[in-house]
């Protein structure tokens, strides 16, 4: 994998275990690494909720081969947040990790 293409500074955090008596999930987060990524946005699209007009875009984040990322964690970076909706690593070499996300706040 060529290092010149991961120009993006991500953070990759995990929720914390916890939350509400109602069985909600915790709002707090713990870092679990920091790293250079190449983020691709692949597409977008928009829908009508609630009368309002809402942009979801789905991003590719390649990252250097690593374990232990899951589905449940996010990518912060350069204050925008992505939700980790599947984790595809690439078997052959082990080289590399692309995180399929969807954007949440931005």
């Amino acid at each position: 994998m060529d290092a010149g293409s991961l120009r993006d500074r991500i953070h990759i955090q995990r929720r914390l275990p916890g939350g509400g008596g109602l069985g909600q999930p915790s709002n707090s987060w713990e870092m679990v690494a920091s790293t250079w990524a190449n983020i691709r946005y692949a597409s977008g699209s928009e829908t009508i909720r609630s009368g309002q007009v809402a942009s979801k875009a789905q991003v590719s984040i390649r990252i250097r081969w690593r374990t232990g990322i899951t589905a449940e964690m996010r990518v912060l970076s350069r204050g925008v947040e992505y939700a980790i909706k599947a984790v595809l690593p690439e078997r052959q070499r082990r080289e590399y990790v692309d995180l399929v996300c969807e954007v949440t706040n931005g």
